[in-house]
């Protein structure tokens, strides 16, 4: 049986799960701590069809996602450029976050409603949320982008804070004062 690996680093916005396949990083977890860390390499397996194996040291496959992880943090990458695997999602929801990940840079934010004109589906800005919801590699394929046409945050599965401070380290919002 086919395998992926995954690993739990910490990052300015709390621990985070990340996995990989032979194909590219295909899991980033939010909040991987407790129970979120016990359940998602079992639940990962599951939807993958594949074995779990943990990289505590984050020298195999993850290696490269975590250094480019930590210089984003740092301030010094604006851009992953990582091989992904995109087979925890299909559809409309692959074509939306395809696009997000292809055409919402660092620094810039797209309303849900733009993103869906972007593909084809205008009027469909509940779907795209609901893609956004789904996104299985969250930060990497930046659903923090998306707001709200009104200038709202809108939701965010990692949390409004995260998504604040996400936000405020690529220059779109003010960093907190504290």
């Amino acid at each position: 049986m086919k395998s992926f690996e995954w690993t739990v680093v910490d990052s300015d916005i709390g621990p985070l799960l990340l996995a990989a396949t032979e194909d590219g990083l295909v899991s980033v977890v939010f909040h991987a701590r407790g129970a979120v860390r016990e359940r998602a390499p079992e639940q990962l397996a599951a939807r993958l069809g594949r074995r779990a194996v943990e990289d505590a040291t984050g020298s195999g496959r993850l290696a490269e996602p975590i250094r480019r992880l930590a210089e984003y943090f740092a301030g010094r990458r604006t851009e992953f450029g990582l091989p992904l695997d995109w087979s925890l999602t299909s559809g409309f929801n692959r074509q939306v976050l395809r696009e997000l990940a292809e055409t919402v840079p660092y620094g810039s934010i797209v309303g849900y409603g733009d993103l869906a004109d972007r593909v084809g589906q205008p009027g469909a800005a509940q779907a795209v949320g609901a893609a956004m919801g789904s996104n299985p590699l969250p930060l990497v394929v930046p659903c923090h982008r998306v707001v709200e046409s009104d200038g709202g945050l809108g939701g965010f599965g990692g949390g409004l804070e995260t998504k604040r401070k996400l936000l405020a380290l690529e220059g779109v919002l003010p960093q907190p004062l504290f």
